[in-house]
């Protein structure tokens, strides 16, 4: 069997991640319980108000406070179990293997389903160009012959696996096995995709972590356009998280209230 080499021109090389907002809480307030809602919110954050009034009883709103003061005094008082109950999904794409064995580690409150590379070809396969790298064209040059080669190495070992593997009937367990074995050549920096579900306040805790500057450049980078736009999403669980430009001139953010 001949290998299917990829060619530069399909293969697709990521600067940037891409996020995507997959579904946001959608609240249906009871009838028997009314709130005296004050200002703007999103489902979420009055599924949140909703919950943490409940706790008193003050459905009748007697600090005449908007949705987004009440959790803003809630993060400031850190009762952020109410949070909990606003869940957010996204599809995060333009992001490497090295970034979601990081990003799994968070594990309360998060859920998530990756692309699989037992069952996905990956002999099109883009990948994610290292912050520390993008702009020289020295480095990624260097860089992109690698990964070049890697893929090259993969598509032949496919190919080499799927006749070594032909007393196998079933051909898509053949494919699976050959790619299952394949893929230990494949970089870190190979492009995959997730689906990450979590509540307001599990978000909280991974933005504070992996925003900040001391976290690895490409998940600090994916921290940061996760938080503009779940702040977007719902701005009174997020708008005490500030962006700006740190000492090693990219983007960064530090939160207000620590761990709420």
């Amino acid at each position: 069997m001949t290998a299917a080499l990829v060619s530069p021109a399909d293969q697709r090389l990521y600067f940037e991640p891409k996020v995507t907002v997959l579904s946001r809480p959608d609240f249906s307030e009871p009838e028997h319980l009314p709130v005296e809602w004050q200002g703007d919110s999103s489902g979420g954050e009055r599924l949140a108000e909703f919950a943490g009034r409940l706790c008193y009883m003050s459905q009748h709103n007697p600090a005449r406070r908007s949705t987004r003061e009440y959790l803003e005094n809630i993060k400031k008082q850190g009762h952020g179990s109410v949070l909990e109950h606003a869940n957010y999904s996204l599809l995060l794409e333009g992001v490497s293997r090295s970034l979601t064995h990081e990003l799994v580690r968070h594990r309360a409150g998060f859920a998530y389903s990756q692309l699989s590379q037992r069952y996905v070809d990956e002999s099109v396969a883009s990948f994610v160009v290292p912050p520390a790298i993008a702009g020289d064209d020295q480095l990624e040059n260097a860089w992109r012959a690698q990964v070049e080669s890697a893929q090259k190495a993969y598509v032949t070992l496919v190919a080499q696996l799927m006749e070594r593997y032909g007393w196998v009937a079933d051909k898509v367990h053949r494919r699976k096995m050959s790619r299952e074995a394949a893929r230990a050549v494949l970089p870190n920096s190979t492009e995959t995709k997730i689906v990450v579900t979590g509540n307001a306040r599990a978000w909280r805790t991974m933005l504070e972590l992996r925003s900040s500057e001391g976290a690895e450049l490409e998940i600090r980078r994916l921290a940061v356009a996760v938080l503009r736009v779940l702040t977007t999403e719902a701005p009174g669980f997020f708008s005490d998280f500030e962006i700006y430009e740190a000492d090693d001139r990219r983007e960064a953010a530090r939160v207000s209230y620590h761990k709420v």
